[in-house]
């Protein structure tokens, strides 16, 4: 099923720039603040490209779009981006502490970087898990066409209990590259071009199925860019644009973590606490827990209560409150909804408890009129004791839960899921224009 083809990656070339320097987190994470520092950091660095600053009196024929073209074919002139001599695939390690954790221990997450065919969901290879917006895919739509490269890293799962792709891909020696972001995270990356590693690995994974963790408006916007370039070449099924850059990572390991992102409820009018409380009362076992001094024991309590079942700690002003689900009970407004949507504490919370009692529409959620995604657990927390109504901490979606909901065409509410950590974006490059020259393409 999935289609895995080395490539012959543009890469910063280490000789004139430092990689730290250069590389970003996705275009998604970067604020102004990173945005400045990154462009201050040096002139090569790949902000300019996917997430280039607006100027006054930028138009059609100079904006941010056609200066990341220039950048980038101006940095392969002067040698500061250059392609590998042979199709490869790349071997990518992440060594990391997960935030909150209290013991603080490091854990890797192994991966590696090819190519995939780009797939329509209807042919069931790759599966989304989340629904995506117009405005990101039109910007990012618009850069492609600009650049024809794909800069940062779509971050693909698959099933492999038995670990055969990652047990042919490990390297113990230097890495090719090797950084550590702003974050602490430690990136290490190997180049692996032997032809009998990579047709042991293509043929490994020919029969899975992929799911999207991160990267969904990128994989659509390359899918909407193959589907022009179709329509322009006769239906070229062999076209540079059929393919995009992927990093493959094995759902079955251990070092694939996914955090959960926490609610912040603000601003609404008539709000009330003891009010709140009683209308949870006819869905949930609210169990008042006093003032919340201790929070690492207060999380390490909501993740024992929801092992099996949904689970909510609401942290007020006046305490909190720990929800799990009345077996007797349920609410209306889950009605319609399959029973793998139910079984989530993120639907439980937009259903239930956002919309139904404290009356947030959809629109509400989506604008976040109301509302604040958090992902630290005591800054949430912090907002309360500035003057927020209710936090709601929660625990993080299960890697199955993703599985199942993704397999059956579904898909899970916003901000649900946070595979951490981010991949760095200017690790690998894959230029259209070079692999229709036969210089970076894949094999």
């Amino acid at each position: 099923m999935a289609d895995i083809i080395p490539f012959r990656a543009l890469r910063y070339n280490p000789s004139k720039v430092a990689p730290g320097d250069v590389m970003t987190q996705p275009y998604d994470k970067i604020n102004p603040a990173m945005q400045d520092r990154y462009y201050a950091a040096s002139p090569y660095n790949l902000v300019r490209i996917i997430l280039g600053k607006a100027r006054p009196g930028d138009n059609e024929q100079g904006n941010v779009y056609t200066r990341a073209s220039s950048w980038l074919q101006q940095w392969q002139k002067e040698g500061i981006l250059v392609p590998d001599a042979e199709p490869s695939i790349y071997v990518y390690a992440q060594r990391f502490t997960v935030p909150g954790d209290p013991a603080g221990s490091e854990i890797e997450r192994r991966s590696f970087i090819a190519l995939g065919r780009v797939e329509d969901y209807d042919r069931k290879v790759v599966f989304r898990h989340e629904q995506t917006l117009s405005k990101p895919k039109a910007d990012r739509f618009n850069l492609l066409r600009a650049t024809q490269a794909h800069c940062g890293q779509i971050f693909m799962v698959y099933s492999n209990p038995e670990s055969a792709v990652d047990t042919a891909l490990r390297q113990d020696g230097p890495p090719t590259v090797e950084v550590r972001d702003e974050y602490g995270v430690l990136h290490r990356m190997w180049k692996v071009s032997d032809p009998q590693i990579i047709a042991n690995v293509r043929a490994n994974m020919a029969d899975k199925k992929l799911i999207i963790a991160d990267g969904h408006h990128r994989y659509e916007t390359a899918l909407n860019y193959r589907n022009e370039m179709r329509r322009q070449s006769s239906g070229n099924l062999q076209a540079p644009a059929e393919r995009v850059m992927m990093t493959f990572v094995n759902m079955d390991s251990p070092g694939l973590v996914v955090l959960p992102t926490h609610r912040v409820v603000f601003g609404l009018e008539d709000f009330s606490i003891f009010e709140m409380v009683a209308e949870l009362r006819k869905y949930f076992e609210v169990e008042d827990m006093g003032p919340l001094s201790d929070i690492p024991g207060a999380m390490q309590d909501l993740h024992a209560a929801g092992k099996d079942r949904t689970a909510l700690l609401a942290v007020t002003a006046h305490g909190a409150f720990l929800l799990t689900p009345r077996p007797d009970a349920q609410s209306p407004s889950l009605k319609g909804l399959s029973e793998l949507q139910r079984a989530l504490d993120v639907v439980q919370l937009h259903k239930v408890v956002l919309e139904e009692t404290l009356g947030m529409s959809e629109e509400d959620i989506r604008a976040q009129t109301h509302l604040k995604y958090v992902r630290d657990a005591a800054e949430a927390v912090d907002e309360v004791l500035k003057g927020a109504q209710v936090a709601f901490l929660m625990n993080p979606v299960r890697m199955e839960q993703v599985r199942d909901i993704a397999f059956a065409g579904e898909v899970l509410p916003q901000k649900s899921t946070d595979f951490y950590p981010k991949m760095l974006s200017g690790l690998t490059i894959y230029s259209l224009q070079e692999a229709a020259q036969g210089t970076a393409g894949g094999q």
